[in-house]
């Protein structure tokens, strides 16, 4: 995945040029046994998305969210950091979780029931960087 960016073009002339820089950084990624039998069960026709929303309440607190959600029709791939598990099955990452996020990380199942989802597994202090730094 390739990234561009505006760079100035020599000393003193003023001009600028597009250069090609590598996007953020691919993650390793991890399934557990609960995480490896929903993903059998649960099959996608393309990759999953690690999505990060941030919304604000009304008295101005932050509220930060993280979901592992099937690929829409709106996901630019190239708007995305990308991941894979062992077996190559990939994951698209957004951009803001993946400037937060290790470079391997685990996924797990939570929840009951029909609630049962997809959902990242990380160690306490790696939570506290993923949402509120």
């Amino acid at each position: 995945m390739i990234v561009a960016a505006a760079l100035a073009h020599g000393a003193g002339t003023g001009g600028g040029i597009i250069r090609l820089m590598p996007a953020a950084k691919d993650f390793q990624l991890h399934a557990d046994a609960k995480a490896r039998e929903w993903l059998d069960v649960h099959p996608a026709d393309g990759p999953r998305v690690v999505a990060y929303d941030v919304h604000r309440c009304c008295g101005g607190g932050k509220i930060c969210q993280v979901k592992v959600r099937a690929q829409s029709r709106k996901d630019d791939p190239d708007d995305f950091a990308t991941g894979a598990l062992e077996d190559g099955t990939t994951f698209l990452i957004d951009r803001r979780a993946a400037a937060r996020l290790p470079a391997r990380f685990g996924l797990t199942v939570r929840g009951i029931g029909r609630l049962k989802h997809l959902d990242l597994d990380l160690e306490s202090e790696q939570w506290g960087t993923l949402l509120y730094d």
